[in-house]
């Protein structure tokens, strides 16, 4: 406030007019799921942790063991590059715990062998090594352990025989043990954090931005998970990947759309994407190929598809990387409205296009919500954009919160919104946008309250799903024969 009384000259400064809306961030993938931690350093539990590229993950969260489902996922987003505009971020949380999650075995017959060597199961504790029928050998003295391998190696100082065999008594990290429950998460009554999906909810204060693709491999199949992701996807403005079981045939697929299904696809939610059917992929803990959940790939592509064209674009017709083969055989045709993809599309789940020379495509622009509902929110790109939007323009108008309800602040939101939509519109994220001020909505006694309202209408530019050619035989074509050639006899005399 300037002073009662001044013999001089003051400058105050007015902030006024619009001011500029940045975009969220949209290709970045929520993963939960499950990661051997005991082969990390630093293992993180139940806590969204940001990783940003392959080395950072291997460290952190351990590589490929079978049954584990983090380390696979990581590397199917990251396959998934469009002319090498680089890698996704991904928020992970892992949700197993080694210390929580053990099996027992009791008496487990080993034979070390030449080179003095045995394996036991990975993430091992409370080792005993006993000889047959004889007494317990000790550790450090007479064999070393790798808790994180499962490997033990007989120490030639110590009293184990070569060739010797023993009897195992031992603990080990058993990932098969992981609950819905543990997926799901909850908050924890003592110290307040979230676990699983829910810790997707603290990602805001963490990070700064939240996800907007979640997965959760392995397990999305599972009713349940697949409520938690969508009920999160609705809660953070994102989208939820949801798989069928392996071993789903084409008839179930379908059926499962309907309540006498057997699998989780009876739902109608605009952030639910349904994947089908599994496919094939190299699987580095089984150094071989082996069945993989779709949702994972198809979130990395959606998520290369943002960062090389824009997420105004369609994740469909783009060929999925690192799949050699699908589960199972679907026909594909792009002219055949009976084929196997076309008919999945037509129910709203999300497939794989495999046809002659095409390589494997992903194939499907729609959510869940089709065919229930027909608006254009329907598909992907279109929910996508709009949540975009509302989100960027409610982050930009903090700045507004609390300041006096007057023609100044109408025509500084008014005009802050419609540049950012004319800047969207020049991108092409929009075919066109408007942001007004409507007196009608806004009575003398709402505005007394400090409730002020504003109007925005978009449309994001729809997927060309569709395209149709009129075509015609013309016998009036035929009058054209011979009359060129006439011209051009008469042009050369």
């Amino acid at each position: 406030m300037s002073a009662n009384y001044l013999h001089g000259v003051e400058t105050i400064e007015v902030n006024d007019g619009p001011v500029p809306i940045q975009l969220v961030k949209t290709a970045v993938i929520g993963l939960v799921g499950t990661a051997p931690v005991f082969q990390s350093a630093a293992p993180c539990i139940n806590e969204p942790t940001l990783i940003l590229n392959d080395r950072a993950g291997a460290q952190t969260f351990g590589s490929s063991l079978p049954g584990y489902t983090i380390p696979q996922a990581l590397r199917a987003v990251w396959d998934q590059q469009i002319n090498n505009t680089g890698r996704p971020a991904v928020i992970v949380v892992n949700v197993f715990d080694p210390a929580r999650h053990v099996s027992r075995i009791e008496s487990e017959s080993h034979t070390f062998d030449a080179s003095g060597a045995l394996s036991l199961q990975p993430g091992v504790t409370g080792l005993t090594l006993s000889a047959e029928g004889g007494a317990a050998y000790v550790q450090d003295a007479d064999y070393a352990l790798d808790q994180a391998s499962g490997l033990v190696t007989r120490l030639v100082t110590g009293a184990i025989p070569a060739n010797a065999r023993v009897t195992a008594d031992y603990g080990f990290a058993d990932p098969s043990l992981v609950t819905p429950a543990d997926i799901i998460g909850q908050v924890d009554p003592v110290t307040g954090k979230r676990g699983g999906i829910q810790a997707f909810l603290d990602c805001m204060n963490a990070f700064g931005f939240t996800p907007k693709l979640l997965i959760a491999p392995g397990f999305s199949q599972m009713a349940g998970v697949a409520a938690g992701l969508t009920v999160s996807a609705q809660t953070l403005r994102a989208m939820a990947f949801l798989d069928a079981p392996v071993g789903t045939t084409f008839q179930q697929a379908l059926k499962g759309r309907g309540p006498e299904g057997d699998i989780a696809f009876d739902t109608s939610s605009e952030r639910a994407i349904l994947c089908y059917p599994h496919v094939q992929a190299f699987d580095a803990a089984q150094n071989a190929t082996a069945l993989e959940p779709l949702s994972q790939r198809l979130a990395g592509l959606t998520a290369a598809t943002d960062l090389a064209m824009g997420y105004w674009f369609s994740p469909s017709n783009k060929e999925i990387q690192g799949v050699p083969a699908l589960e199972r055989l679907l026909t594909a045709g792009i002219n055949d409205p009976s084929c196997d993809v076309n008919l999945l599309n037509e129910q709203g789940i999300c497939t794989v296009f495999n046809a002659y020379g095409t390589g494997l495509r992903s194939w499907g622009n729609r959510s869940a919500a089709w065919p229930s509902e027909s608006a254009p929110k329907n598909f992907i790109p279109i929910r996508r954009v709009a949540d975009i939007i509302a989100e960027s323009i409610e982050r930009a108008s903090l700045q507004f919160i609390d300041q006096p309800i007057t023609q100044g602040l109408i025509d500084a939101v008014t005009e802050s919104v419609n540049g950012f939509l004319r800047t969207l519109i020049g991108r092409g994220a929009l075919d066109d946008g408007k942001c007004w001020y409507d007196p009608s909505v806004n009575p003398p006694t709402e505005l007394a309250l400090g409730h002020i309202t504003f109007n925005y209408d978009i449309m994001p530019p729809p997927p060309a799903e569709r395209i149709s050619y009129n075509a015609r035989v013309n016998i009036n074509m035929l009058g054209q024969l011979g009359v060129k050639a006439q011209q051009t006899q008469g042009e050369a005399a």
